[in-house]
C-alpha cells in the first residue's frame, strides 16, 4: 500500500451541508478540481467555489428528479481502478476517464425521517440513497488510493492531512476514512431493513427473521460493573421512545454502568404509574414505592418503606420536583442519581448542592414505553427475544376465590402490589398499604424466604397490609408467613396443584385472595 496519494480531483455530494463550503474553498485553494451535484454544486457556486457539475464529468444528464445522477462508468472508474495495475490505468487513459481521488459523501437523511411521526411511507421510501452508498462502498474499497469522508467532523483533520503531505493522505489515515464509511453504510442498511421488517411483520409474526444491531458508541465509561471491567455505553439509532440516552445531567459525577442500569429499572417502572409516583431503587430492585396526592407524598411514603435499602439508591419521580420534593430529597442521606421529567429552578437549585449526586431529567417519561417493544437478554452466542410485560390489570380481571371480597382500599393496595412486584425480581413478594410499599422480598430461591424478607422489613406495618406474589403459591407456607404477621389480603397469579391449600390458609385467618391469572417473573 502506497503511503501517500496526491489529490487531484474530489466529489462532493452531501445531504448534511455542514462546512462544506468552508472545505470546498480549502481545497479549491490547493489545486483540487471539484466535480459536485444538485443541492451541494449549487450551495458551493453561492460559496463562489469553483466546481464542475456531474453531468459535465460523466457527460451524462441527471435524470428522474435526480435518482439517477452519479451512477455512471466515468464515476465509478475513476474511484475503482487500481492505480498500480497496469492494465486499469491504460484502459483508463483509452476510454478517456479520469481519477477520482476524493469523496466528500454523506446520506439521505434516512434515519432521522423514520423518527418523524409525521412522515409518510412515500417520504421514507424516497430517502433511501442509492448513488450515495455505492460511491462511500467503491470508494472505501479502493482505500489503497482514495480518500473517503463521510463525517464532517472528519474535515479539519481531512485538511491538516492534505497540507502537511503535499496534498495527498496517509495509508493509516484512509484506512480510518475506509473503516468509519463502512460502519455508516451498515448501519444504514440495518435502518432500512428494521424499517422494512418493521412494516411487513403480520401479526402472527411478532419476531424478526434477522436482527442485526445498529448501535453507535457514546461514550467509555469508568468501568463496567466491577472496576476491573471495562465498559462502554451505545446508543440505538433511530429509537424515539424516551431513553435515559437523551435525558439531560444537571449535576453529579460521570453516570457508571451500574448507574445506567439502575436507572433503565426506574424508568420501565415509572412507565407503569400515571398518578404522581415515586420509586427508590437499589440493584435493580425496588426497596421503596409509593403513589401520593403530590410527588413530595409519593416519595416521602417511597423512601420510609425501607430508609435502610434507601443508602445509595437510585430515585425515581415521574412528576416535576418542587420545592416540597426537593427539600425531602435533600435530607435523604446518600443518593446516587435522581431521575425526573423536569425541575423547578429552585428544587434545581437546592438539588445542585450536593455536587456528588447525579440529577437527570427527561421530558418523554410521560410518553411511556413504546408499543410492540421487544425485550432481550443476551446469552453465548445467541440473543433471546420476548415481547415486553405490558400485561394491565384490573378489577374485572380479577378472581375472587375466597369468601371474604377484599375491601375497596384493599383492591386499590392489591393492583398498587401487583404493578410494583412486577419490577422487582423473582422471587418477588410486596406488602403494600395505602398506595405505597411496607416490605419488599426479592431474589430469594424460596418464595417463602422473600416472604419472610418483606414481613421483616415491613415490621409493624405489616398488619392490615396487602400482599402480592409474582408467581403462585405451591404451599401454604407462603400465605402463612404474610397472615401471621397480619396481611389481610394476597393478590397472587393462581395455577399451581396446591391453589386450595393456599386458598385454606387465607381463609382460616379470614383473608382475601384473588388470583389474576397471569404471572411477572423478572429474572
Amino acid at each position: 500500500m502506497s503511503e501517500k496519494k496526491a489529490t487531484k480531483r474530489a466529489l462532493i455530494s452531501v445531504s448534511d451541508k455542514s462546512g462544506v463550503e468552508q472545505l470546498a474553498q480549502q481545497l479549491h485553494q490547493m489545486g483540487v478540481e471539484i466535480i459536485s451535484t444538485g443541492g451541494t454544486l449549487k450551495r458551493l457556486k453561492e460559496a463562489g467555489v469553483p466546481a464542475i457539475s456531474i453531468t459535465t464529468f460523466t457527460g451524462e444528464p441527471e435524470i428522474m428528479d435526480g435518482r439517477v445522477k452519479t451512477l455512471h462508468p466515468k464515476v465509478y472508474a475513476g474511484l475503482l481502478y487500481r492505480r498500480d495495475n497496469p492494465d486499469d490505468c491504460r484502459l483508463l487513459t483509452e476510454m478517456d476517464y479520469r481519477s477520482i481521488d476524493l469523496v466528500v459523501v454523506n446520506l439521505y437523511p434516512f434515519q432521522q425521517t423514520v423518527a418523524r411521526a409525521d412522515a409518510t411511507d412515500a417520504e421514507i421510501i424516497e430517502n433511501i440513497d442509492i448513488g450515495g452508498p455505492s460511491m462511500i462502498r467503491a470508494s472505501a474499497k479502493n482505500f489503497t488510493s482514495v480518500t473517503v469522508v463521510v463525517d464532517p467532523s472528519d474535515y479539519d483533520e481531512l485538511i491538516v492531512q492534505l497540507t502537511e503531505n503535499d496534498g495527498g493522505t496517509t495509508a493509516e489515515f484512509r484506512k480510518q476514512c475506509a473503516l468509519k464509511a463502512f460502519q455508516m453504510t451498515s448501519s444504514y442498511d440495518t435502518a432500512i431493513a428494521g424499517y422494512f421488517g418493521s412494516t411487513e411483520t403480520s401479526d402472527t409474526e411478532v419476531f424478526p427473521q434477522n436482527v442485526s444491531a445498529d448501535y453507535s458508541l457514546v461514550s467509555t465509561l469508568r468501568y463496567g460493573e466491577n472496576p476491573h471491567q471495562q465498559a462502554a455505553l451505545y446508543a440505538k439509532n433511530g429509537y424515539s421512545a424516551p431513553t435515559l440516552i437523551k435525558a439531560e445531567v444537571h449535576s453529579g459525577k460521570e453516570l457508571s454502568f451500574n448507574n445506567y442500569n439502575d436507572l433503565d429499572a426506574v424508568l420501565d417502572m415509572m412507565f407503569d404509574f400515571s398518578e404522581p409516583f415515586a420509586c427508590v431503587f437499589k440493584h435493580c430492585n425496588p426497596c421503596g414505592a409509593a403513589i401520593g396526592a403530590d410527588i413530595a407524598e409519593a416519595y416521602k411514603l417511597a423512601y420510609e418503606s425501607d430508609p435502610l435499602s434507601a443508602f445509595g439508591s437510585i430515585i425515581g419521580l415521574n412528576r416535576e420536583v418542587d420545592m416540597a420534593a426537593a427539600e425531602l430529597l435533600r435530607e435523604t442521606p446518600f443518593v446516587e442519581c435522581i431521575l425526573a421529567p423536569s425541575y423547578t429552578t429552585d428544587a434545581l437549585k437546592l438539588l445542585r448542592r450536593k455536587k456528588a449526586r447525579r440529577i437527570l431529567s427527561l421530558p418523554a417519561i410521560a410518553e411511556g414505553r413504546p408499543a410492540n417493544h421487544l425485550t432481550f437478554k443476551q446469552i453465548h452466542g445467541g440473543l433471546l427475544f420476548q415481547t415486553a410485560d405490558n400485561a394491565d390489570m384490573s378489577v374485572p380481571d380479577l378472581k375472587v376465590v375466597t369468601k371474604r371480597k377484599p375491601t375497596e382500599s384493599e383492591m386499590k393496595d392489591l393492583l398498587f402490589g401487583w404493578r410494583v412486584v412486577k419490577h422487582t425480581k423473582s422471587n418477588a413478594v410486596v406488602l403494600a398499604k395505602g398506595g405505597a410499599t411496607v416490605g419488599v422480598g426479592m431474589g430469594q430461591t424460596s418464595r417463602v424466604d422473600s416472604g419472610f424478607m418483606a414481613v421483616k422489613r415491613a415490621g409493624d406495618r405489616a398488619k392490615g397490609a396487602v400482599m402480592a406474589s409474582d408467581a403462585f403459591f405451591p404451599m401454604p407456607d407462603g400465605v402463612e408467613v404474610a397472615t401471621d404477621k397480619g396481611v389481610t389480603a394476597i393478590i397472587q397469579p393462581g395455577g399451581s396443584k396446591g391453589d386450595e391449600q393456599a386458598i385454606e390458609a387465607a381463609e382460616k385467618v379470614g383473608a382475601a385472595m384473588v388470583l389474576t391469572g397471569i404471572r411477572h417473573f423478572k429474572h
